[in-house]
């Protein structure tokens, strides 16, 4: 500690010397004014960066070289009154102290909360949004990326699976610039657009630590507006995956570009699926059981054999299904002209929900 150091610490000292004297003397304890001022010096302490732990120490030394003598008082009252002055006059320090630490917490939370709402939502101007994401590592003017998980429940900051997500990022990868936080109860972590290591562990970790949950990860974008984008990238996936009943927990939207082209004209998609798979409403059970069969039948690499095992039939029942489809549709599934059609409408069946909503 520099001498200019001890010498601020000093003034917290205010007064002590004279209370100890005047307990000593009349066995009192200290009045009402007196331990609110102690509080006050507290805070003044807090607010000024110094440690509790070497403002107690300072009390302590105080104490011993402001030791009063020649009172009045004598033996073990004597001792009882100074030291029960000084634990009144260290606890209200104390508590001053720590009032104004949970005051700064509180304070700290709002403006990252602030932050992290402005980041996600880039409700701020970017210039001035840079400036404070300085104060919780990022560097806006580099790419990010955005990886949301989304669990089997809602999660918030103070949640233990996301303390238990964060400490196990921080022990792996120690300062690197790596936000940790949550949105509308999922988990959310922004990291480097360079740093897909971090997203990856991200994704196990959460993973894990939720019981199974989703996760999406958008491309990395650059600067402020790009973090939202990816944000937006991720959560789009997560809306992708469940509508499409995609079942990998770890889902990346540069792996589902093709799925936003479709849906981009509704209209057409809408108008594809009615035409090409409209007729397969006629079949006995409805249209439902034949597009299952279409997906499985696609998703297996057009093997037939393979298909029948998801769908628990035999090959000979899959194979009379694939023929009642060509019989409904015109569209024979085994044939690669047929094919692509086929393959686009079931997606977007999917994608716009039908048969079970109306298109």
């Amino acid at each position: 500690m520099t001498d200019q150091q001890a010498e601020d610490q000093e003034t917290y000292l205010d007064g002590y010397a004279g209370i100890l004297a005047e307990a000593a003397a009349t066995g009192r304890r200290l009045t009402r004014d007196e331990l609110e001022e102690r509080r006050r010096l507290g805070e003044r302490a807090a607010e000024a960066g110094h440690s509790l732990r070497s403002l107690v120490r300072l009390h302590l030394d105080a104490t011993r070289t402001s030791w009063p003598a020649g009172t009045t008082a004598s033996g073990t009252g004597f001792a009882d009154s100074v030291l029960a002055a000084v634990t009144q006059a260290v606890d209200a320090f104390a508590e001053g102290y720590e009032r104004a630490q949970r005051l700064a917490v509180r304070q700290e939370e709002a403006a990252r909360r602030e932050f992290i709402d402005d980041l996600l939502y880039g409700r701020s101007d970017l210039g001035r949004l840079a400036e404070r994401a300085e104060r919780f590592g990022l560097v806006l003017s580099r790419a990010h990326a955005v990886a949301v998980a989304e669990g089997p429940e809602a999660y918030d900051d103070t949640a233990p699976v996301t303390r238990l997500v964060e400490t196990a990022l921080i022990s792996r990868f120690g300062d690197r610039r790596i936000l940790i936080t949550t949105k509308n109860g999922q988990l959310i972590c922004i990291a480097p657009g360079d740093q897909d290591d971090v997203l990856a562990f991200f994704a196990k970790q959460a993973y894990a630590a939720t019981d199974g949950s989703r996760v999406a990860i958008g491309r990395p974008q650059t600067g402020a507006g790009g973090v939202v984008h990816s944000y937006e990238e991720a959560l789009s996936t997560l809306e992708l995956a469940e509508r499409l009943e995609l079942d990998e927990p770890v889902l990346r939207a540069a792996d589902l570009l093709v799925y936003p082209v479709l849906t981009r004209d509704r209209q057409a998609m809408a108008d594809l699926v009615g035409s090409v798979l409209g007729p397969l409403r006629g079949a006995r059970g409805g249209a439902e059981p034949l597009l299952r069969t279409l997906e499985a039948y696609f998703d297996s690499g057009c093997t037939a054999a393979e298909a029948a095992r998801r769908l628990t039939l035999s090959v000979r029942a899959l194979t009379y299904r694939l023929d009642r489809i060509h019989q409904l549709t015109g569209a024979n599934p085994a044939d690669p002209v047929h094919r692509y059609t086929l393959q686009t409408a079931v997606i977007g069946a999917r994608l716009l929900g039908w048969p079970a909503q109306e298109i």
